[in-house]
């Protein structure tokens, strides 16, 4: 009885503590905000100001009879700075490149990814109210609202991270909060190659299909990595081009120089206003694209989309959540469906055949590393099916007692029949890749 009572004990002190340093924290914030000239502040260049700002803040912490060490005070000031200028508890997490999903839970359970396996982190927010300032400060920056009556909102951060929050009456235990992690150096091509999520003959093969302007669809779970693949692909677009980019959320980052970038808009507090994705796919046809690339068709759009690409907007790119390439078309289609045209399945498949000729399908292995695990070309219809060839595949072997997955990426063999078009256009594809064996 001695050990758990003594736990018992040690807990509630630690919890004791934890609310109290909250509370010195947020008396502190009050005082420090009733001191400062907001107005000379906003006049102020942005890191002279949060230097004076600090300075202030380290003078009213010490001028406090708080019982807290150098270190303690320093870090406090530090919070109180990122109150002020940033997120709060959520800057040092938005500091650190190896984190790639910031989940919080409830306003005391905050968790991180890093490398594909999740971890509880020792940060909180003092309560409900104050995680919602967060929330709101994220959301009113790209000019959007979440309240009871709007109560799930999606945004963004200043370096392309993803946001999702929701709020009670739907979220039941409290606000909660997700950031979906874009760093400001996107990954690149030979990133990829180095982390195994594919072979140098396979990224060989892909450069040549976006060069060669195939129309290429990339299939994968929730946090696969699509839009990350998506954003590698695309770098291999000529900078002669003119691309057009449709999102929900901007997440895309093309480093072209003749991109234009457009996003939905979700309803205003009358229920009115918004702009869905397919109103951009077909706006977008206006605009003289040569490539469209949308971050994910989920929705009728797929209508609009697969239309473009049958009629002179070849080279197109999208992505779409699915377990495997077959599931991939089956998505497609239903989506076709979503648009109420009344069109026959086989002609439906039809367009889907003739629109799409590769399916890139990536995943998330048990040991939360990333890999395409197939990259098949779509060679027509037969008997009202879609036939898929595979080209690349990743045979996973065995899991190792670190729970590190091991396998194989191969070469079935199969030789494209997109080869003759692309060798039309000038990219000859050499054969031996077509051989390509790698384990990893």
């Amino acid at each position: 009885m001695g050990v758990p009572d003594l736990r018992f004990r040690m807990a509630n002190l630690q919890t004791f503590e934890r609310t109290e340093y909250q509370q010195v924290k947020a008396d502190l914030h009050r005082k420090i905000l009733d001191r400062l000239d907001l107005e000379k502040l906003g006049r102020t260049a942005g890191d002279a100001a949060r230097e004076e700002v600090l300075l202030l803040i380290r003078s009213t912490v010490n001028s406090e009879a708080v019982p807290l060490s150098f270190a303690e005070r320093e870090r406090l000031s530090r919070e109180i700075l990122d109150e002020i200028f940033g997120l709060g508890p959520l800057e040092p997490l938005l500091r650190d490149p190896s984190i790639s999903d910031i989940l919080v839970n409830r306003y005391n359970r905050v968790y991180v990814e890093r490398a594909g396996k999740l971890e509880p982190t020792g940060l909180s927010f003092k309560d409900d109210q104050h995680l919602m300032q967060i929330i709101d400060r994220i959301v009113s920056r790209v000019g959007r609202r979440v309240d009871e009556s709007s109560p799930m909102v999606d945004a963004r951060l200043a370096d392309g991270s993803r946001v999702n929050a929701i709020i009670p009456p739907l979220a039941i235990d409290g606000p909660c909060l997700s950031i979906r992690r874009f760093g400001r150096d996107p990954v690149t091509a030979r990133v990829m190659v180095e982390n195994k999520t594919l072979t140098e003959p396979m990224l060989e093969l892909l450069s040549h299909m976006v060069k060669g302007r195939l129309n290429i669809l990339i299939s994968g779970g929730t946090g696969t990595g699509k839009t990350t693949l998506l954003n590698v692909l695309s770098g291999f677009i000529p900078n002669s081009e003119r691309i057009v980019t449709i999102e929900d959320a901007a997440e895309l980052q093309l480093k072209q120089e003749h991109v234009v970038r457009l996003e939905t808009r979700p309803p205003n507090i009358e229920g009115k206003g918004a702009v869905r994705q397919r109103e951009l796919v077909i706006n977008s046809l206006r605009m003289r694209p040569d490539r469209i690339v949308v971050g994910e068709v989920r929705g009728e759009e797929a209508f609009d989309m697969l239309q473009a690409m049958n009629t002179g907007h070849e080279g197109s790119l999208t992505t779409v959540h699915a377990n495997s390439q077959r599931d991939a078309l089956s998505r497609i289609e239903s989506m076709f469906s979503m648009a109420n045209l009344n069109i026959p399945e086989r002609a439906i498949r039809n367009q889907i055949a003739s629109a799409i000729h590769v399916i890139v399908q990536i995943a998330r292995l048990v040991d939360g590393t990333r890999k395409v695990v197939s990259i098949s070309e779509i060679t027509g219809v037969e008997d009202d099916t879609i036939t898929i060839h595979d080209l690349f595949v990743f045979e996973r072997q065995s899991v190792n007692e670190s729970g590190k997955v091991s396998g194989v990426f191969r070469a079935t063999g199969v030789r494209p029949k997109a080869v003759d078009k692309l060798a039309t256009a000038g990219f000859k594809i050499r054969p031996e890749i077509f051989e390509s064996r790698m384990e990893v």
